[in-house]
């Protein structure tokens, strides 16, 4: 497995990944797909803001992502971000989400963040646990901040000081 930072050619693939998790889950409460063209926006702002959006590469093929952004806006918050990880379906528990946080939180810390944030639907237990035991804290609950399936539902947010 490669992990490296996403480039143009990568899009497609994420798209794939991320858009099946909008769509048929409720781990985001997003609704709105991502395009390759917005991905490729993204990959190279995250480029010039100095940020990483990773991706999992295994022989050849795009089987995992993440990336971090800003928690909340302003120069106060500079130090602290949140990130987004998802796994192709296929490629779910065997290690690549652990060495895909791992990369993402080396980047993080070499960049002076502090303090990373995961914001995980109360509809994604895994993701609870996932991120406890990579050493995230449930800090709050917050519930039914969000709709998605006809259906209200809690945010989880989790903290990992870096």
């Amino acid at each position: 497995m490669n992990i490296r930072q996403a480039e143009p050619r990568d899009a497609a693939a994420v798209a794939d990944i991320w858009n099946h998790i909008i769509r048929d889950t409720a781990a985001t409460f997003s609704t709105l797909e991502k395009t390759e063209a917005d991905l490729i926006a993204d990959f190279a702002a995250k480029r010039a803001e100095g940020k990483a959006f990773l991706v999992a590469e295994e022989a050849g093929e795009v089987t995992g992502f993440a990336t971090y952004f800003q928690f909340r806006g302003g120069p106060g918050y500079r130090h602290t971000m949140e990130h987004t990880i998802h796994i192709a379906p296929r490629a779910r528990g065997c290690g690549l989400g652990r060495d895909l946080m791992a990369a993402i939180e080396d980047h993080a810390r070499a960049a002076g963040v502090h303090s990373l944030f995961a914001g995980v639907s109360g509809d994604n237990p895994s993701g609870v646990g996932f991120h406890a035991a990579l050493g995230y804290r449930e800090i709050a609950r917050l519930p039914e901040v969000g709709r998605k399936f006809d259906r209200w539902m809690d945010l989880v947010l989790m903290q990992k000081i870096l």
